[in-house]
């Protein structure tokens, strides 16, 4: 049963958009404007219309939680009609469809198999190994993204230009070569290839292309402003002359470019498609008016926009708080301070904290698990359980305690030492029939010579440095944090980190990083340790009310009443690498980030910064965020630390065992001398 006045409780711009069913639509959606409503709602006009069968409909979302969503939707409007939306689906799912029918275009057969990222990995090693290429300096998921980052580009390996500021595209060449042609041997494709193929298939056989262009009268297509090269492409190739092709997103919210999302795609949509209509969705249905306010004039200071101004039907409400902190530990105890003010108006489950590096998580778990506040990490994984974490404990651990088989166990051969499967099998065997632990085990078997030639150099040179290290430990040689760094630094897990391009490593640098700040607050190992225990021991439950803590980037699509948005300092946000690596494209994405953090609110929006952080064995002097800058201060109600003397002055004291040098200041403060001189 088709409810009838689905029109009806839609604003003017949002109706307009639904019935404007002839020619290119280009709908600017501002945060909470109801940009999903709009896009199932017209679908259910283009069918209500009998503009077009639900199977000559074609909407591509990003996520198969976005695609069920819109099917949910338009069946609540539609009933039973709306079963016939065959095409509605995620960019890659829509491939695959089209791709098996088509599958002998490009060599493979129809029941051609989809591999994962564990798939991908292996087969990169297997080749790296037979062509002799080290993946300790080039590693396989660095490689897999270049490849990736080619595919979103539309290039097989022929169509391949080098970049010449990058060195290990002209290695990684080669190996895209092997790779694909692997795939192809498989009967396999990955998730790149499905939208590459698909193209190439529409480029090449016309015929092809115009059965699809034809059947599909109309397009829809959300989150059109995080769509990369070949995804626009694609799309292009399937309008018809018609050009009814609507695309919905927010420019202000284009925070992918570093997975291959191109902002052009959505700025110069008009452009492709002359006869463009652009609505704009303004009404905002989430946040009060302050706080848009404040997204608003931050999002104004980016030049490479759309343009459209928020407006809501909410109350003014609460200011937005800009907190200023002496250090770290202050900012999470003072954020923990504030959640048990609001707790009473706010439910756990609806405040959220925002963090842009995910080390940053760290403080503010201490600080829940020390004072009993539930917390629950999206999108990633708690502090003391991230891998590179656990390597480093592990590592302590051992020292600590020779007979700590499961420490052992987890580092012995990590980094790799040729120290196999078979040789821990062996020593494990040892162990149980001496009733001795691991580590002994192993000594007693260099000993006698039961272990072979290439494992027991491994071996031998891993237990020498054991030895050394709780040597060192012992007669007080050095400090537990300075024996974490030996520990990295000889055992060549830092160089690893380092050396080996990998996309993910410099968040595991991060964590350590973070981890060695956390061991300062310790007068010993052992305290330390102890401590890592009691606070892994606690058992996090995701049902139940808890704080919500993830990155903003994972925040995206997500509401919640409160967002805490600490660490706004130069150097951290805008984040040093953006900048350094992009330049003033790199800084306007940075700024729609913070304008996506600020709009995910919909009562209070807290922001702070802290004026010393403790990093990397150092007290550093921080600089607030040149986004604090650009905040409009009517908006804005700031804590106590503002009208301090101390503070106006900038001779701020703060209780330190090192004076503050040069050296150890951040890389942001020191920008900020040299934009200020």
């Amino acid at each position: 049963m088709v409810n009838s006045d689905f029109l009806n409780n839609l604003n003017k711009p949002q109706k307009e958009a639904v019935k404007y069913l002839n020619g290119p639509l280009l709908i600017v959606a501002g945060a909470g404007s109801g940009k999903t409503k709009v896009l199932t709602t017209r679908i259910a006009n283009i069918i209500h219309e009998k503009k077009a069968f639900p199977n000559q409909i074609l909407a591509v979302t990003f996520t198969n939680k976005a695609a069920k969503e819109m099917q949910v939707r338009v069946s609540n409007i539609l009933g039973s009609t709306a079963t016939g939306l065959s095409w509605l689906g995620t960019f890659h799912s829509i491939c695959a469809k089209i791709l098996r029918k088509h599958s002998s275009a490009i060599n493979l057969q129809s029941n051609f198999t989809i591999i994962d990222t564990d798939d991908q990995i292996r087969l990169i090693k297997n080749i790296c190994k037979a062509e002799n290429i080290d993946v300790k300096k080039l590693a396989p998921r660095y490689i897999l993204s270049i490849i990736d980052r080619w595919k979103n580009k539309g290039c097989y390996p022929e169509e391949v230009v080098l970049n010449s500021k990058d060195i290990y595209e002209k290695n990684i060449l080669p190996i895209y070569k092997i790779y694909q042609q692997k795939l192809i041997d498989l009967n396999s494709c990955d998730f790149g290839d499905l939208i590459l193929h698909t193209v190439k298939i529409f480029e090449k056989q016309s015929d092809i292309r115009e059965i699809y262009s034809k059947n599909f009268r109309y397009i829809l297509v959300d989150e059109y402003q995080d769509t990369n090269y070949v995804q626009s492409k694609w799309l292009n190739l399937l309008v018809n002359k018609n050009e009814n092709i609507c695309c919905v997103g927010d420019d202000d919210q284009s925070i992918y470019s570093w997975r291959g999302a191109e902002i052009k795609n959505f700025l110069e949509f008009d452009q492709v498609f002359k006869n463009t209509k652009v609505i704009r969705l303004e009404e905002n249905y989430r946040s009060t008016e302050n706080i848009l306010s404040v997204a608003s004039e931050l999002i104004s200071n980016n030049k490479n926009r759309v343009g459209k101004t928020l407006k809501t039907t909410m109350k003014q409400g609460d200011l937005v708080k800009l907190f200023c902190f002496k250090n770290g530990k202050d900012e999470a105890t003072g954020i923990s301070d504030e959640i048990e003010k609001i707790k009473k108006k706010c439910s756990y489950n609806n405040i959220a904290i925002l963090v842009r590096a995910i080390f940053q998580t760290r403080e503010f778990e201490e600080r829940f698990l020390k004072i009993g506040i539930p917390y629950r990490i999206l999108g990633g994984t708690k502090f003391y359980e991230r891998a590179e974490i656990k390597d480093c404990i592990a590592y302590l651990r051992l020292i600590n305690q020779k007979k700590d088989d499961l420490a052992f166990e987890r580092i012995v051969n990590n980094p790799k030492r040729s120290i196999g499967d078979s040789t821990l099998k062996s020593i494990h065997l040892y162990s149980k029939n001496n009733k001795v632990c691991l580590e002994i085990a192993s000594r007693k078997m260099i000993e006698k010579n039961l272990i072979k030639p290439k494992a027991k150099i491994g071996l031998i040179m891993f237990l020498d440095l054991v030895t050394k290290w709780r040597n060192d430990l012992a007669i007080k040689t050095v400090s537990h944090i300075k024996l974490l760094q030996n520990i990295l630094d000889e055992s060549g897990y830092s160089s690893i980190l380092k050396n080996k391009k990998d996309l993910d490593n410099e968040n595991r640098l991060e964590n350590i990083k973070e981890l060695l700040n956390a061991m300062k607050e310790f007068d010993n190992l052992e305290s330390f340790l102890e401590h890592v225990s009691l606070a892994t021991s606690v058992d996090q439950e995701w049902e139940g009310e808890k704080i919500n803590m993830m990155t903003m980037h994972a925040a995206k699509g997500l509401e919640f009443e409160t967002i805490f948005l600490p660490g706004w300092e130069e150097g951290l946000f805008p984040h040093q690498k953006s900048i350094e690596e992009k330049g003033q494209n790199g800084l306007e994405e940075e700024r729609r980030l913070a304008y996506v953090g600020i709009t995910r609110a919909k009562k209070r929006v807290i922001i702070s910064f802290s004026m010393n952080r403790f990093y990397q064995g150092d007290w550093i002097e921080s600089m607030a965020s040149r986004f604090i800058e650009e905040l409009p201060e009517k908006y804005l109600e700031k804590n106590s630390i503002f009208n301090e003397d101390k503070y106006i002055d900038d001779e701020f004291e703060f209780n330190q065992d090192i004076d503050i040098e040069d050296n150890v200041r951040s890389p942001g403060w020191i920008r900020y001398q040299k934009r200020i001189k």
